[in-house]
C-alpha cells in the first residue's frame, strides 16, 4: 500500500474524514513554504498537495496563479520543489504528499527522470490536470508502475458514460472538482455535490474527495458530511498571499481541518 492508500484505510477505520490541504511550492520563498508545509501535519493535513509552479495554469484561478508567480518569481524550479519533498520527509516519514501541476514542467523534464526523482524524493501521488485518460501511456501508467497513485479529476460535466474512462488507471482517490470553472470562483453546496459524490462512488471502491469552492471551516465540515474527505487551496494561499505568518496560516488549516473532521 501507498502513504495515500494507507491513510485512507487509517481514517476508513476510524470513521473520519480526509482533509487535504493546498500550497504552492515555494510561496512566497523556499523557507517560508517549507515552515508552512512541514507545519501542515500537526494543523490536522490528512494528504498534503504541493503544487508545481508553471507559468500557464490554465485551471487555476487568481489566488493560485498569483502563488505560482510568487513562486516562480522567488526562483522556484522543480529541482526545488523536490528539494522541498526531501527536507519535508527527513521529518515526516508518513504524510502523504501529492504533487500537483501541469504536464509541461514534468515533460520538460523527462517523464522518466521526474518520476524516478520524485519516487526517490518521497512524492506518493501525481495530479496533472491537463493530462486526459487518453494519454495514460504518457505518464500516468510509467507514475503507477514507479509505486506513485496517479488521481484524477471527475468534475460535474463527467456523465456517466465518461465516467469509466475517468476512473480506469486512478488510484489513491478520485478528486471531485465540485464547480465548473478555475479554483476560487464559486461556492461548493452539499446539496449539489452529494448526489455527485455517490454517483462516482457506486462506480469505484476509491474514496472520493471533493475540492474547489471550499473556504471555511463550516463549508469544510458541509462537503466532508457527503464525501470522504474535503480539499482546501485558494483560501490557505490567499492568506500566504497577504503575508500572513506561517503561524497565522496554520491556524486557519487547523480550523479546516476541524471542521473537516467533525
Amino acid at each position: 500500500m501507498t502513504r495515500i492508500e494507507r491513510r485512507f484505510a487509517a481514517l476508513r477505520r476510524d470513521g473520519r474524514k480526509a482533509f487535504v490541504a493546498f500550497v504552492m511550492a515555494g510561496d512566497p520563498d523556499f523557507d517560508t513554504s517549507l515552515a508552512i508545509i512541514r507545519g501542515l501535519p500537526a494543523a490536522g493535513v490528512d494528504v498534503i498537495e504541493m503544487g508545481m509552479p508553471f507559468t500557464d495554469p490554465m485551471a487555476d484561478g487568481p489566488a493560485i496563479q498569483l502563488a505560482g508567480q510568487r513562486a516562480l518569481a522567488s526562483g522556484q524550479t522543480m529541482d526545488r520543489t523536490l528539494a522541498m519533498v526531501r527536507a519535508f520527509r527527513e521529518g515526516d516519514a508518513e504524510t502523504p504528499i501529492v504533487l500537483m501541476g501541469y504536464y509541461n514542467p514534468i515533460y520538460s523534464r523527462g517523464v522518466a527522470r521526474f518520476v524516478e526523482e520524485a519516487k526517490v524524493a518521497g512524492v506518493d501521488g501525481l495530479i496533472v490536470v491537463d493530462l486526459p485518460p487518453e494519454e495514460d501511456d504518457e505518464l500516468c501508467l510509467p507514475a503507477q508502475a514507479a509505486g506513485l497513485n496517479f488521481i484524477r479529476l471527475a468534475t460535474p460535466t463527467t456523465d456517466d458514460r465518461r465516467l469509466p474512462t475517468v476512473l480506469t488507471n486512478t488510484s489513491g482517490f478520485v478528486y471531485y472538482v465540485s464547480i465548473t470553472g478555475i479554483t476560487g470562483s464559486a461556492t461548493a453546496t452539499a446539496g449539489l455535490v452529494g448526489p455527485e459524490v455517490a454517483r462516482i462512488k457506486a462506480a469505484t471502491d476509491l474514496p472520493v474527495c471533493v475540492g474547489f469552492g471550499i473556504r471555511t471551516p463550516a463549508a469544510a465540515a458541509e462537503i466532508a458530511a457527503v464525501a470522504d474527505g474535503a480539499v482546501v487551496g485558494s483560501a490557505i494561499v490567499e492568506r500566504i498571499g497577504r503575508g500572513d505568518d506561517p503561524e497565522t496560516v496554520l491556524a486557519f488549516v487547523e480550523a479546516l481541518a476541524a471542521g473537516a473532521h467533525g
